[in-house]
């Protein structure tokens, strides 16, 4: 079932990203011949642009976990992306609703302003509203308990980026080329409107094949993270047992609705304090938490360094769509008797990627899963800082580039360089793209709780965001700064005049920043821990069961997990009946069991300490008071 899913999902990102694509990178050039920016403000302007729509996918994270379905946020989302399309159109088109040449910054103001910001940003929230939902509903269609379903989910997130790349490339051909070189901005626009509903009307009508996860308030992730930071400072005073099996937690039967119980990690044991069970108050909501539930904070929480570090990257990606489109128009754009728009490139990494995507997955992954045992080949990490070193070179050679550029520009204006020159940088940033993106996609994805994974997911949009803000501090504060040291008084990136800028100096500052970046990458991912999926291999693995151990061989395979904790959870008996007699004896320091079905106020189930850790079906031992 969910084969046929997927691709429904194919034709909607297609769709709707074709659209996205050749907007994202014509953009810039709008700003410049029709609404009248000078270079750095339409930089800018679009960075901000990005920079926004990558950051509202939280919002549609967070109301597909807390509120209504990533289905119906899809669609409500979609709807708000369509109208933001349809009101660019409409400015695109008429005359009217266009600033006149007034040789300043900015020429766009009044009415005109209002209706300009007023749809770029309902588009920008539109579209960051998918993002944050779409990626994880289709997640949400793989069963993580089947152990061919669990492998087809790394598959899925690769095929999720070629369906990407394959709509980006009609985006960056036929729609860029009606935009740019034929001037029709608005029926670049209009058919971009027109993809993106046909792409929702698609994933509309496929509605009765999918599997769809409705929210509950109680689980609102916001809810869940601000109970343990609120719990844990207000039990900041208690010390922590000496044992984590002195935590409180439910039993699996319980917590089903759930469908995951995470296991005890000693990293952030000041967050363990929420989950320490009150002795003089009654147990309620905002009294105590569950180890799980603490748990996920921990998870969110090692998940941020990650997040952080891959923002200097996406920071060089804004370059590409920016700056590396303005270097184009300086250059030979003919391809024999054909000229290609400077915002046509990006094909290069384009096709790039719809080659290597199928490579990587029919070649690659299973070569190296022979090696590593990895149901992905290589970890989402391993991926990732792939990615990172690739993005350093792009910006070193995008440096070196600019500099023949500009160069062959002061000899002879008239014979400027070719437009495939750019290539270099584009086409290892697109595989740098192929490797970064899809493995932030599944780490987040993965190691997400449940309940957040759309909140999660949204984690990759966001260092997207946050790198198009930095581009714009960054153009800002070294315009800034170059303005008052340089002879000329200009700043590196100045003016209409890329000849006199010193494009290739802000480059080449990226790449020294993204390979000191790349070291404190380095350092985080290796001291992440992974939820299940990453054993540590340095030493066999004991499993504590109270008296006795489990032999190494007999810890599950990574490789074949199901989705859960490989963990040995002493509250189920039945995951190792065998061990029941042996450790039912030890009543010494037993955990804090719940007795199934009781409640208090609050809605909380009744906590017990139980004498045993383990209970069977044929005689369960009472838990006393």
């Amino acid at each position: 079932m969910y084969i046929s899913n997927v691709f429904i999902f194919a034709v909607l990102v297609s769709l709707e990203n074709m659209g996205f694509i050749a907007n994202m990178v014509s953009l810039v050039l709008y700003f410049m011949y029709v609404m009248f920016f000078n270079y750095p403000n339409s930089a800018n302007t679009v960075t901000n642009f990005m920079g926004s729509t990558f950051l509202l996918s939280l919002i549609g994270g967070f109301i597909s976990d807390t509120f209504i379905s990533r289905f119906t946020t899809s669609i409500i989302f979609g709807f708000i992306e369509v109208l933001g399309l349809a009101l660019v159109t409409i400015q695109a088109y008429s005359k009217d609703l266009q600033p006149a040449y007034c040789g300043k910054p900015t020429c766009i103001d009044g009415s005109k302003a209002v209706m300009f910001y007023f749809s770029l940003g309902l588009l920008a929230l539109g579209a960051g509203g998918v993002k944050g939902a779409l990626p994880a509903l289709g997640g949400d269609q793989f069963d993580h308990k089947d152990p061919k379903e669990a492998k087809a989910l790394a598959r899925y997130f690769n095929w999720l980026l070629l369906s990407t790349t394959l709509g980006a490339c009609v985006g960056v051909t036929g729609i860029v080329y009606l935009t740019t070189e034929k001037h029709k901005w608005y029926w670049g626009f209009f058919i971009s409107t027109v993809a993106t509903f046909i792409g929702f009307t698609v994933l509309a009508l496929g509605k009765p094949f999918y599997r769809l996860r409705e929210p509950k308030m109680a689980d609102s992730p916001i809810i869940r993270i601000t109970q343990v930071i609120v719990v844990a400072i207000n039990n900041s005073k208690l010390a922590l047992p000496d044992s984590p099996d002195e935590l409180y937690e439910i039993s699996k039967t319980e917590n089903d609705f759930r469908e995951e119980i995470i296991s005890h990690t000693n990293q952030f044991r000041f967050l363990d304090k929420a989950a320490i069970v009150p002795k003089d108050s009654k147990t309620t909501l905002w009294t105590v938490c569950t180890v799980t539930q603490v748990e996920e904070v921990k998870i969110l929480t090692r998940m941020l360094p990650i997040l952080f570090s891959t923002v200097i990257m996406n920071t060089c990606l804004a370059q590409l769509q920016t700056f590396s489109v303005m270097q184009g128009n300086f250059m030979d754009r003919k391809l024999g008797n054909f000229n290609v728009p400077a915002a046509s490139i990006p094909i290069i990494p384009l096709v790039f990627m719809s080659i290597l995507v199928p490579i990587y997955e029919f070649f690659f992954v299973p070569f190296a899963r022979k090696i590593t045992k990895h149901p992905s080949g290589i970890t989402q990490l391993q991926r990732v800082g792939v990615g990172l070193v690739l993005s350093a070179i792009s910006m070193a050679i995008a440096g070196i580039v600019e500099v023949k550029r500009r160069d062959q520009a002061h000899r002879d204006i008239m014979k400027p360089i070719s437009l495939f020159w750019l290539s270099f940088q584009y086409g290892i940033f697109g595989i740098a793209d192929m490797f970064t993106l899809v493995g932030l996609l599944e780490f987040f994805y993965r190691e997400a709780p449940i309940g957040m994974r759309s909140l999660s997911t949204s984690f990759t949009w966001l260092t997207l965001s946050f790198g198009y803000f930095l581009s714009t501090v960054f153009v800002n504060i070294i315009n800034a700064i170059t303005k008052r040291t340089s002879s000329s008084k200009q700043g590196w990136i100045h003016g209409l005049d890329l000849n006199s800028s010193h494009l290739n100096l802000f480059y080449w500052f990226l790449a020294i920043l993204s390979c000191l970046n790349f070291l404190n990458y380095l350092y985080w991912a290796s001291w992440y821990k992974y939820k299940t999926e990453e054993p540590d291999h340095s030493e066999p693995k004991a499993i504590d069961m109270t008296t006795e151990q489990l032999p190494v061989e007999e810890v599950p395979d990574p490789t074949e997990a199901k989705g859960e904790d490989l963990s040995i959870k002493p509250l189920v008996a039945e995951e190792e009946p065998e061990h029941t007699e042996a450790t039912a004896k030890d009543s010494s320091t037993g955990p804090l069991l719940v007795e199934e079905g009781s409640t208090v106020d609050g809605g909380v189930t009744e906590v017990h300490e139980g004498p045993s850790s383990v209970q069977t079906e044929d005689s369960k031992q009472q838990p006393t008071s």
